[in-house]
C-alpha cells in the first residue's frame, strides 16, 4: 500500500535537484518521452489539457507547445515545492499554464472538461490508480483521450540485465548524490520495477469500465510505455 504522504514529502524534498536528476539519469531521452506522449494522445490547437502529478511541468509544457496561445493547459500535483519550480519554468518560457495543488483521486472539475488527460511517470506512485485513471477519464469529454507515460521493464534478455543493473545500482547512487535522498531514488527504481507494464497495465485502464479502447505505445525496447485510453 502507498504512503501518499510519504510520496508527498518525498518529491517535495527532492524537488530542488528533480530536473537535473532526470537530466543526468535519461541523458535528456525523458523530454523525447515525453514529446511522443503529446503526439500519441492527439492533442490540437485550442485543446484543453489536463496533466495530473505536474511536478516540475515539463509535459505540461510539451503540451502547451502543441496546443497553442488558444489552447489551455492546467497543471495539478500534490507537492507545493514542484508546482513552485513549474511555476518558474513557465515564466521563464513565457508560457500560461494554469498551476494548482490537488490529488489526482479527488480532481476538482466538473464532468467533461477537458479533451486530454495526462500523466507522466506518476500513475505508480497513487494510493489507487484504477480510481486515479477513472478520475482522469470523468474530466475528459467522450471521445477524448486520457494518455499515461510511465515505465516500464526491458524483456529482451541482454538489454534487460543491462538496464535492471542501471536501475539497481546506478539510479539511486547519481539520483542520490544529485539530490541528497538517495532512499528517494531506491523507491522510485524499485516501484518502477514492480509496476505493471505493457498488456497488464492497459488491461487495468480495461477494467476501469471508463475507456472505449487502450492503445499501448512502447518506446526505448519498453524501458517506457504510453498508454493512450479513448474515453467512453
Amino acid at each position: 500500500m502507498i504512503d501518499s504522504e510519504r510520496i508527498r514529502e518525498m518529491f517535495s524534498a527532492v524537488a530542488p535537484g528533480y530536473d537535473r536528476a532526470n537530466q543526468v539519469l535519461s541523458l535528456g531521452v525523458h523530454h523525447r518521452w515525453r514529446r511522443r506522449a503529446v503526439r500519441e494522445a492527439g492533442a490540437r490547437p485550442g485543446d484543453a489539457i489536463l496533466d495530473c502529478a505536474t511536478g516540475t511541468g515539463d509535459l505540461a509544457m510539451a503540451f502547451k507547445r502543441r496546443v497553442g496561445v488558444n489552447g489551455r493547459v492546467i497543471g495539478i500535483d500534490f507537492a507545493r515545492p514542484m508546482l513552485e519550480l513549474a511555476h518558474r519554468k513557465t515564466v521563464r518560457a513565457g508560457m500560461v499554464i494554469d498551476l494548482l495543488l490537488g490529488d489526482i483521486l479527488a480532481l476538482p472539475f466538473a464532468n467533461d472538461q477537458f479533451d486530454v488527460a495526462c500523466i507522466a511517470f506518476g500513475i505508480r506512485n497513487v494510493d489507487d490508480p484504477a480510481r486515479g485513471l477513472s478520475e482522469m477519464a470523468r474530466v475528459v469529454r467522450p471521445g477524448g483521450r486520457v494518455a499515461v507515460l510511465e515505465f516500464g521493464q526491458p524483456d529482451s534478455r541482454l538489454f534487460g540485465r543491462l538496464y535492471r543493473w542501471y536501475s539497481d545500482a546506478v539510479i539511486p547512487r547519481v539520483g542520490g548524490w544529485i539530490t541528497g535522498k538517495p532512499s528517494s531514488y531506491r523507491y522510485l527504481s524499485d516501484s518502477a520495477a514492480a509496476f505493471p507494464a505493457g498488456a497488464e497495465f492497459a488491461q487495468l485502464m480495461q477494467q476501469t469500465g471508463a475507456f472505449q479502447s487502450v492503445r499501448i505505445v512502447p518506446l526505448a525496447f519498453k524501458i517506457a510505455y504510453v498508454y493512450v485510453g479513448t474515453v467512453a
